[in-house]
């Protein structure tokens, strides 16, 4: 058999200068965290919004809260971020003496939403008719503006800060934006993975029949790349291809596939073994099984066996399916792991 980096030319490292990431084969992680919170400072801070004799400007960015990064896998982009913003923001109407000032609150800017939909929320200190006048301004007129700003700061992300992630391959030029195909992590594509229940399922108080699964798969990976792509939320949130809940610590609540599997980590042992309490969301309430994840790195590939106790019976089938389908296969579509059905 062969091993490492030999066979398969996926693994064979072409000669070049820098050695880093031949052919963009390898998911590869950028932080855009410090550079997103200067970029969103510079498009908010002092944004002038005026009409019709109102005139406002955002004073203060108080707080950027979040993280952002940009990922590169097989010369795909995929961006992950979540802000949570504060502003401070004043405003005068035309004839009037005293300003009015308030807040502007966003608290859920991430690639989950669209910038149509992101939530925010404007405030005033005081009251009064010209105080509720410059706040419907800014509710409807202000907002706009400043949804504009965060969709500059989106697309800045994608074409100017993503800039270098995909490196050209020997004797190519170097790749240019317009040729990078950019997605999200696919929080719009919504995967079924709710399994078939039975009405005898939902009985409260009845006796419940469990079965195991036992389960084994190879991946062209090592043993740290699987364990990294089933407790590093944005690799999870890549090959689930939907919004993530995850705390990779013992004790620690995961949440995935839009709310319909969830559970905790009951045991972590990097590279090695993964133990969680694992649940469909429409199984008898407060029925969870336990998974055991061993992993084993082999010459040329990475030996996982998986072993489900607890499975309510009439679920086995399914369950084990999905196993296959929106894990395993999902793993090795999204980060190249090998070959999938």
């Amino acid at each position: 058999m062969a091993k490492w980096g030999e066979g398969d030319p996926r693994w064979i490292v072409e000669e070049r200068p820098d050695a880093t990431n031949v052919n963009n084969w390898h998911w590869t992680e950028k932080n855009a965290g410090p550079w997103s919170k200067d970029q969103l400072k510079e498009l908010l801070n002092n944004l002038k919004i005026a009409q019709n004799g109102i005139d406002c400007k955002i004073t203060e960015v108080e707080k950027i809260d979040g993280e952002a990064t940009a990922n590169n896998r097989k010369g795909k982009l995929i961006f992950f971020y979540e802000w949570d913003i504060k502003l401070k923001w004043e405003g005068l109407l035309a004839g009037a003496k005293d300003k009015v000032k308030g807040e502007i609150h966003i608290p859920n800017l991430s690639e989950e939403n669209d910038v149509s939909e992101v939530d925010m929320t404007v405030t005033i200190k005081g009251s009064g008719d010209e105080a509720q006048r410059v706040k419907a301004f800014m509710h409807n007129v202000g907002r706009d503006e400043i949804r504009k700003q965060l969709k500059e700061y989106i697309r800045s992300l994608k074409e100017e800060f993503s800039k270098g992630l995909i490196l050209p391959k020997k004797g190519e030029a170097p790749v240019k934006p317009d040729n990078v195909s950019t997605i999200t992590s696919g929080f719009n594509k919504k995967i079924n993975m709710e399994p078939v229940v039975t009405s005898q399922n939902k009985q409260v108080g009845c006796k419940l029949d469990t079965k195991s699964i036992e389960l084994s798969e190879s991946f062209q990976c090592r043993a740290h790349e699987f364990y990294d792509a089933m407790t590093r939320i944005e690799m999870v949130t890549a090959f689930t291809q939907g919004h993530v809940k995850m705390e990779a610590e013992k004790g620690g609540k995961f949440s995935l596939f839009g709310g319909n599997v969830s559970g905790e980590f009951r045991e972590l042992v990097p590279g090695k073994k993964i133990v969680q309490y694992w649940r469909y969301k429409q199984w008898p309430d407060q029925h969870f099984s336990e998974v055991t994840f061993n992993i084993e790195e082999k010459d040329d590939h990475t030996l996982v066996t998986l072993k489900q106790d607890l499975v309510p019976a009439t679920e086995v089938d399914q369950t084990r399916d999905n196993w296959r389908r929106y894990y395993f296969d999902s793993i090795k579509r999204a980060f190249g792991f090998g070959a999938f059905l």
